[in-house]
């Protein structure tokens, strides 16, 4: 079974449901599972993540361990300035080890945002999600033009990957949930490729 590991930091829940109509559109690959996970908010007083070992609610915590397992990658983060959020950023800090040894290089990955506006930064936030990925070795996987939604939406969604502009409505809006599902299939779709060609090799 080929995994997607599906990372995302949330405050009000925005980008938790892009994470989850991501793994929806995941899972809808043959021989793919999704594994979703979180990270630890920052306590205001330092760099270091809350003390609880287990959230109270929603998905485990990521561990480096499912990372280096994990044959592809989509990342999540709300926008702070028009850049990711300090917890996503924090456990990416921690990642120098698997960059060390090579171990996520060749593999694909996504990102997706959320933001307050329609202007809010949402490009510049998937933009520098994206440049831990690539000093990594991994493939960026995008949304292109050929996905009907990223023409007709009126709300988020970019070629550089799947956004929601909460401001605008409650939750996700139809475009939003399609191009998120979008980009969980592309990244599970060139998975399935790329493990099976490492197998044949």
């Amino acid at each position: 079974m080929t995994e997607v590991l599906v990372i995302y930091y949330s405050r009000s829940g925005a980008t938790a449901e892009l994470a989850r109509q991501a793994c929806r559109g995941i899972e809808a690959i043959s021989g793919v599972s999704a594994i979703l996970r979180t990270v630890p908010a920052l306590t205001p007083s330092s760099e270091a993540p809350a003390a609880k070992a287990v959230p109270e609610q929603g998905p485990p915590y990521a561990t480096l361990e499912e990372l280096r397992r994990a044959d592809a990658l989509m990342l999540g983060s709300p926008t702070r300035f028009g850049n990711m959020a300090a917890p996503l950023k924090f456990f990416l800090d921690s990642t120098s080890a698997l960059w060390l040894d090579g171990a996520l290089a060749g593999k694909p990955a996504a990102v997706f945002t959320a933001t307050q506006t329609m202007h809010g930064g949402q490009e510049s936030t998937l933009l520098s999600m994206m440049l831990p990925l690539l000093h990594h070795g991994m493939y960026l996987v995008g949304l292109p033009y050929t996905e009907r939604a990223l023409s007709s939406t009126r709300s988020g969604g970019t070629p550089y990957g799947a956004s929601h502009v909460a401001g605008l409505q409650q939750g996700l809006s139809e475009d939003e949930r399609v191009l998120a599902q979008a980009l969980g299939k592309r990244v599970a779709q060139l998975a399935v490729k790329l493990t099976r060609r490492a197998s044949k090799d």
